[in-house]
């Protein structure tokens, strides 16, 4: 082996992009967003080696406490996700262009072992975080971010959270007789020191509660709340200049459960509360969120069978690209 060899060998590979329309139309597989599928025969981390961003299906809803279904989520906001295009229109950045994002496929999960269900995932977002890119997760139910925020505190210490969400999410096990479902997951993380003190900000909350020791949980911890009628009050672009300036260049993961959404937008979830943001403030909401230091997130409780059109499904592509556009703008 030569001089030139060697270095030739060293050099890094092209960054992979979007696929053309032509291409995804031609293999008729359906991968996130059209992007390059993770090369699943190198070892440990190496699937996601010389990836800015991975997105991770999780196809699990056991920790569902209504109607179950988000375990589809994953194969059909791929399907929506498609028609997706790589520049982004508001902040006018080609994010796929930008940002070297793959499908990761699913993580392989019995879906009947909620224990093991969490060490699989965590183990997974640990590997993505191995190979120095951030996990984007599409799930399944919220108790999937439990996991996913244990592998992060494990790599960056305790983060700032960014939960938008018509429930609080701190529950216990009293109610169902379990402790680890889709409204428990920010109890435990609290709990387990993973969400830096005073660094929980939870936007759209106005699900009715078990107890008021639910809403007074994560206030002992210092979160900052923003109620749905304080969104409304201000403006999703005032709660978001607020919430960045609370945040700071700290490390942010952000969980966004889609019935945030009012049920009129995003009819396709298991726990719909009526009242909630429109599609388009959403999409605002985390477009003011730009300027923040994003190493993770989450879009979870989609149920596609209980959705109309595919409207929920679409809007959920959206939201899973506006993330990554966050994530793009870092490296801008």
């Amino acid at each position: 082996m030569n001089e030139n060899t060697s270095v030739a060998l060293r050099l890094p590979a092209p960054r992979p992009a979007q696929q053309s329309a032509a291409e995804y139309l031609r293999h008729g597989q359906t991968p996130f967003f059209r992007l390059p599928m993770a090369d699943f025969e190198r070892p440990g981390a190496g699937p996601y080696a010389g990836a800015d961003a991975v997105l991770l299906g999780v196809p699990y809803d056991g920790g569902a406490t209504y109607q179950p279904g988000a375990r589809l989520a994953p194969y059909h906001v791929r399907r929506t996700s498609a028609f997706v295009q790589p520049f982004h229109p508001f902040h006018e950045i080609d994010v796929f262009g930008t940002l070297a994002a793959i499908d990761g496929g699913n993580v392989a999960i019995p879906p009947f072992d909620p224990e093991i269900v969490r060490h699989l995932v965590q183990t997974e977002v640990a590997r993505v975080l191995a190979a120095g890119a951030t996990p984007f997760l599409v799930g399944g139910d919220h108790s999937i971010v439990l996991p996913a925020l244990r592998a992060i505190a494990s790599r960056h210490g305790p983060v700032t959270v960014v939960h938008v969400d018509a429930h609080h999410d701190t529950s216990d096990g009293e109610v169902w007789g379990n402790d680890f479902h889709h409204g428990t997951p920010l109890r435990h993380a609290l709990e387990e020191g993973l969400i830096e003190r005073g660094q929980l900000h939870q936007i759209g909350i106005r699900a009715s509660l078990g107890s008021a020791d639910e809403a007074a949980f994560g206030l002992e911890y210092g979160a900052r709340v923003y109620p749905m009628d304080e969104v409304v009050a201000h403006g999703v672009e005032g709660i978001a200049a607020e919430v960045r300036r609370a945040v700071g260049l700290r490390n942010v993961y952000l969980t966004f459960d889609v019935d945030a959404i009012d049920p009129a937008y995003a009819p396709g979830t298991g726990t719909p509360v009526p009242g909630g943001l429109s599609s388009r403030e959403a999409i605002a909401l985390l477009r003011g969120l730009a300027g923040i230091n994003l190493i993770g997130m989450d879009l979870v409780e989609v149920a596609p069978s209980l959705d109309h059109a595919d409207v929920t499904c679409h809007l959920a592509a959206h939201l899973l690209y506006e993330g990554l556009a966050l994530a793009a703008l870092r490296l801008a």
